[in-house]
C-alpha cells in the first residue's frame, strides 16, 4: 500500500491515543478466542478506523474510499464487527465521561434529554424498515436519541419513521434505567405522550414534558431541550447522516455513535472539526 494521505477525517495522534486502547483489547480477546485459527490479522487498526471516520464524514459509499486506505471490505468488515461487539458504544461511554470530567461535571449524569429527528432514506433501505412519519411529510427513518445535558449521546434507537415517539421513548427509558442508574430526571417535547411519563416514573425517572409556548413563530431554542436540538446539528457535520444509507437500522445507529466519537475527541483534544467555512 502506497503512503497513507493525510485527511481532515483522519484522527490525530492526541485523538488516536484516547481510542486506541479499546481497539487493542477488542483485537486481543478476538484474537484470544480464535482458537489459533487463521493468520494474524495485518491491519493498522488506526489506518481502519480513519477510514470508517472517512465514510462518516463524507457520507461516500464503502466502495469509494480511497486507495490509501487498507481495501473497502476489510475497513467494512471491522465496522460490522465492531458494531456488533458494542465497541463504538464502550468508546462513546469512555469519552462521555472524559468530557464530563473535563467540564467539570460527575463522570455519571444526573439528567437527560429524549428527541427524535425523521430522515429520508436511500434506494439501499429496505422498504421494511421504513415508514412515514406524518407530521414531518416524510418517508423513511427515525432517530431517536437520548443526551446529557451537555448534548452528549447516552442511547440511539433507530426506527421506521412511522414508529410514535412515545413507543420509541418507552425503549429507551428502559435502556436508561439499566445503563444509567444515575439519572432520576429527564425532559422532552409535546410529541411525547402522557402514558411515557407514567412508564418513566415506575423506573424511578421524573420526565417532565418541555412545550412549546402556543405563540411563538419559527426557531426557538426551549429550556433543557435545546441542548438536543444543537446535538443533531453536530451529527449533521457527517454527510453519511445527512439521509439514512444503513441497510440495517443497527448500522445507523453505529454511524451516529461514530460521528459523537469523532465529535468528543477534538473536544478533549482542543481540535475543530474543518468545514467550508474554515476550509
Amino acid at each position: 500500500m502506497s503512503e497513507h494521505q493525510k485527511y481532515p477525517s483522519d484522527l490525530s495522534d492526541a485523538r488516536w491515543q484516547l481510542v486506541e486502547p479499546v481497539l487493542a483489547t477488542w483485537r486481543e480477546r478476538r484474537l484470544a478466542t480464535a482458537l489459533g485459527i487463521g493468520r494474524r490479522p495485518t491491519h493498522d487498526l488506526r489506518a481502519v478506523l480513519n477510514a470508517i471516520l472517512y465514510v462518516d464524514r463524507t457520507g461516500i459509499p464503502w466502495r469509494y474510499l480511497p486507495r490509501d486506505y487498507p481495501p473497502w471490505a476489510t475497513v467494512y468488515w471491522y465496522f460490522a464487527a465492531w458494531r456488533d461487539d458494542d465497541v463504538f458504544t464502550q468508546l462513546g461511554g469512555l469519552l462521555r465521561r472524559l468530557v464530563r470530567t473535563a467540564e467539570g461535571r460527575h463522570p455519571d449524569p444526573s439528567a437527560c434529554v429524549i428527541d427524535a429527528q425523521s430522515v429520508k432514506t436511500s434506494t439501499d433501505v429496505p422498504a421494511g424498515s421504513q415508514g412515514a412519519d406524518a407530521a414531518k411529510k416524510i418517508v423513511g427513518r427515525k432517530r431517536h436519541i437520548v443526551t446529557d445535558t451537555l448534548g452528549l449521546l447516552l442511547a440511539v434507537l433507530v426506527t421506521a419513521a412511522s414508529v410514535q415517539d412515545s413507543i420509541a421513548g418507552t425503549t429507551l427509558i428502559d435502556r436508561i434505567a439499566i445503563g444509567h442508574p444515575t439519572i432520576s430526571t429527564a425532559w422532552a417535547d409535546g410529541g411525547y405522550r402522557h402514558h411515557l411519563v407514567e412508564h418513566a416514573a415506575t423506573v424511578g425517572i421524573n420526565l417532565q414534558i418541555v412545550q412549546r409556548p402556543p405563540a411563538t413563530r419559527g426557531f426557538t431554542p426551549l429550556p433543557r431541550r435545546w441542548t438536543i436540538e444543537r446535538t443533531f446539528g453536530w451529527l449533521m457535520f457527517h454527510r453519511r447522516l445527512a439521509r439514512d444509507y444503513e441497510t440495517l437500522p443497527a448500522s445507523s445507529e453505529a454511524m451516529i455513535h461514530l460521528a459523537m466519537i469523532d465529535n468528543m475527541s477534538r473536544r478533549l483534544t482542543g481540535e475543530s472539526t474543518p468545514t467550508w467555512r474554515n476550509a
